[in-house]
């Protein structure tokens, strides 16, 4: 399977992958708030899309009061903005119901309380500048080499609302160079052996864009993203500041087709981004497919895309750091874990050789860098 935004403006990311989807979990009629939770948890964790997710909600009836502090928690972890809606839906549907006799989320964030959000105004000039910046990125980035390391791994459907149970399928180390804003890939190894294969021929899911293209197709002014604050939170030891964003089928630029088969689709997508509390730069992206047709055989793809500070040559840049891409097919669930590693700097008139490979394997990030949690404490 493929996916990817299309070219615009100079822009290219897609995404190629054989998965997988869940089962929607189902839900009885009348729910406590714990067991509405409990079941979006389930959706995200199997990767449900949006429509159905909230699609059963909506038929639900609740006995207990669905607060903003529940619904808050829940957008924390990544739910889309349908089921948002539905479950604003629920919240005022139950405004008049009791408390809820059990705490719904017992989650990190205990102990802690959040920020108020910064005003209107001030989010709107947030929005703007993180356009600013996403439109000069790549033209400001210098030229470099990268050695990207994926490691893929796959899972069966899960049944009765089960865990995947992923199992590793390969490791591939590419050469990555960045010149002239166009990113060129040189698979190196694959299971730590060398080979002359065809990074783009080799089969299962890449991935291709990660310098700028997600960032840029999010913010384009020709996207039209609809942006709502979302919460203050923290990336590793970083604040930063959570936006949610959807943008409609009209306005995409995200295509998936499907590896093999003549079919390709341009759906509407959704996602968050984290912009730097101090600098407001943007930290992390997600994008999330929305309303995929169910006949087509891919049925869910996310990425989330994170970023450091890295040094080449003595100066700073926010280069990517890590990327987690999943998707979803008839009968199985694919996940690529990418790490960007050892970036070094070339001029134009530099002759790249890739000489000698190290068949070392390149062991994992720390997640501590790319953990998402509480960002403000009583």
């Amino acid at each position: 399977m493929v996916t990817q935004p299309c070219e615009t403006e100079g822009m290219r990311f897609r995404v190629l992958a054989i998965a997988c989807l869940g089962a929607v979990l189902a839900l009885a009629d009348t729910l406590t708030v714990s067991k509405v939770v409990e079941f979006v948890r389930s959706s995200v964790r199997m990767h449900q899309s949006d429509k159905d997710v909230a699609a059963t909600l909506v038929t639900v009836k609740l006995t207990e009061r669905l607060d903003d502090q529940t619904i808050e928690q829940l957008q924390g972890l990544g739910i889309g903005p349908k089921t948002l809606h539905a479950l604003w839906m629920l919240r005022d549907q139950s405004a008049k119901l009791p408390e809820p006799s059990a705490a719904p989320m017992t989650t990190a964030v205990a102990g802690y309380r959040q920020a108020e959000p910064p005003s209107a105004e001030e989010q709107g000039r947030l929005i703007q500048e993180a356009r600013e910046y996403a439109a000069n990125y790549t033209r400001n980035l210098p030229d470099f080499i990268c050695t990207e390391v994926v490691r893929r791994s796959a899972a069966p459907k899960p049944r009765s609302g089960g865990a995947p149970s992923w199992r590793d399928q390969d490791t591939l180390q590419i050469r990555l160079s960045y010149y002239q804003q166009r990113e060129q890939y040189k698979l190196m190894l694959i299971d730590n052996r060398i080979t002359n294969q065809d990074y783009e021929k080799v089969g299962g899911a890449k991935s291709f864009g990660d310098f700028g293209s997600l960032m840029a197709g999010i913010f384009n002014p020709a996207s039209q993203a609809r942006f709502e604050w979302a919460r203050w939170s923290r990336i590793g030891d970083r604040p930063v500041m959570v936006f949610s964003y959807y943008i409609d089928q009209p306005h995409s630029h995200y295509e998936i087709r499907a590896e093999g088969a003549d079919r390709r689709i341009v759906p509407a997508y959704s996602g968050l981004v984290m912009l730097d509390k101090q600098t407001h730069q943007v930290m992390c992206v997600t994008v999330k497919a929305e309303d995929i047709p169910p006949d087509f055989p891919v049925h869910a793809a996310e990425t989330r895309l994170f970023y450091d500070y890295v040094d080449l040559s003595g100066h700073t840049f926010l280069l990517p750091l890590k990327s987690e891409v999943t998707m979803a097919g008839d009968e199985y669930l694919s996940r690529n874990d990418e790490q960007f590693r050892i970036y070094r700097k070339y001029s134009a008139d530099s002759e790249i050789t890739f000489g000698d490979v190290d068949t070392k394997p390149v062991a994992p990030l720390d997640d501590t860098k790319t953990k998402e949690g509480p960002a403000v404490k009583h």
